[in-house]
C-alpha cells in the first residue's frame, strides 16, 4: 500500500510527495545516526582526549588518504601517530577505470602511497593494517548519513571532531632535481569536465603529465608536443609539482597532492561531483573555457622567471 501510496503522490500531488519523501530520508539518516555512527564518534572524542599515542585506520582511496592528513597532523603535535591503511578492501559498486581496479587500495598503491606518508615527519609509522587496536577509524566518514559533495578534507572534521586551517600545506617534500620550472599536468579519466579542452597548451613546450601512461596517451590527443615522466611512487609525484611553475588536474589523488603541498594550481572542477574545493593562495578552479585560459596564462606569467 505505501508503494501505491506514493506512486499516487508522485503522479497527482509532487508538492506533497517531495515533502514526504524529504521527511522520510530525514528519519532514514537520524536512524542511522544512532544506530552506526554516535557511539563510533562518542568513542573517538574519548579516545582523542585520554590517549598519547593514536593509530588510525583508513582504506582508502589513495586520495581520499591525503584528505585525511590535515586531521592526523593537527593531533599530532600533541600525540604520537600511526597510520594503518587497510589494503584489499572491496569496493563497493563498479567504479570507472579505478586504479586498484575492484578495491579501494591494492598492494600496488599502498606502496606507491607509502614513502609519501612516511616522509611527513608528524607520522611516527605507517604500516598495512593487520588487526592492530584502532583508536581512530578514518573510513567512518564512509557511513556517514550526510551528503559528501564538500570539502573531501572536511569529512575527517567530523569523524574527529577536530577543525583544522586548510589554507595551510599540510604535506611536506623536497624539491626534485630532474623535472623544474614546468607545467604539470595529472588528469584521470573520472570526474572530467566535458565543457573544456586543453588543446591551447599545445603553444607551450614546458607541458609534463604525470599520470598513467593510457591517461596521458589520451590527453596528448589534445596536446601533440605534451612530455611525459613515469613517477615510481607518490614521493616522486608530489616532489616534481613542488618544484612546478603550477600544476593542472582534475578531481584526483594528483589533485589531492597539489591542494596539500599548496602549489600553484587549477582545478578542472567537475560538474557532476564537486567534492574537490580550493583551499588557500595559488589555487583556482575553473568550469569554462575561457577562464580556465585566462587563469592559466595569469598564473604562467607569474611564475615564469620567478
Amino acid at each position: 500500500m505505501q508503494i501505491v501510496k506514493k506512486l499516487y503522490l508522485k503522479l497527482f500531488d509532487k508538492n506533497k510527495y517531495h515533502f514526504e519523501k524529504n521527511e522520510d530520508k530525514a528519519k532514514k539518516n537520524l536512524a542511522t545516526y544512532k544506530e552506526k555512527i554516535e557511539k563510533k564518534i562518542n568513542d573517538i572524542l574519548i579516545e582523542i582526549d585520554k590517549s598519547k599515542v593514536l593509530n588510525f585506520k583508513h582504506s582508502g582511496h589513495c586520495g581520499d588518504i591525503i584528505c585525511s592528513l590535515p586531521v592526523v597532523k593537527e593531533l599530532a603535535k600533541t600525540r604520537e601517530c600511526n597510520f594503518f591503511i587497510n589494503v584489499n578492501k572491496k569496493l563497493p559498486s563498479p567504479y570507472f577505470k579505478h586504479p586498484s581496479q575492484k578495491v579501494f587500495v591494492d598492494d600496488r598503491m599502498f606502496y606507491l602511497i607509502k614513502p609519501l606518508l612516511e616522509k611527513q615527519k608528524y607520522i611516527n609509522k605507517v604500516a598495512k593494517f593487520n588487526g592492530e587496536k584502532i583508536n581512530i577509524d578514518l573510513d567512518l566518514f564512509r557511513d556517514m548519513p550526510i551528503n559528501l559533495t564538500f570539502n573531501s578534507c572536511r569529512w575527517f572534521f567530523h569523524v574527529t571532531g577536530i577543525q583544522v586551517d586548510l589554507s595551510e600545506p599540510y604535506i611536506e617534500t623536497d624539491k626534485d632535481s630532474k623535472i623544474q620550472n614546468k607545467v604539470v599536468i595529472h588528469r584521470t579519466f573520472r570526474y572530467r569536465n566535458n565543457l573544456i579542452n586543453y588543446k591551447f597548451l599545445q603553444n607551450y613546450n614546458d607541458v609534463f603529465f604525470i599520470g598513467l601512461k593510457n591517461e596521458y596517451e589520451d590527453l596528448k590527443k589534445e596536446i601533440k608536443n605534451l612530455n611525459f615522466y613515469e613517477c615510481k611512487d607518490f614521493l616522486d609525484m608530489a616532489q616534481i609539482m613542488n618544484s612546478s611553475k603550477m600544476f593542472i588536474g582534475n578531481s584526483s589523488v594528483g589533485f589531492d597532492l597539489a591542494e596539500a603541498l599548496k602549489v600553484p594550481r587549477l582545478l578542472e572542477a567537475s560538474p557532476d561531483f564537486p567534492v574537490m574545493q580550493i583551499t588557500g593562495k595559488n589555487g583556482f578552479d575553473f568550469y569554462y573555457q575561457p577562464h580556465f585560459e585566462k587563469l592559466f596564462n595569469n598564473l604562467y606569467k607569474k611564475y615564469t622567471n620567478t
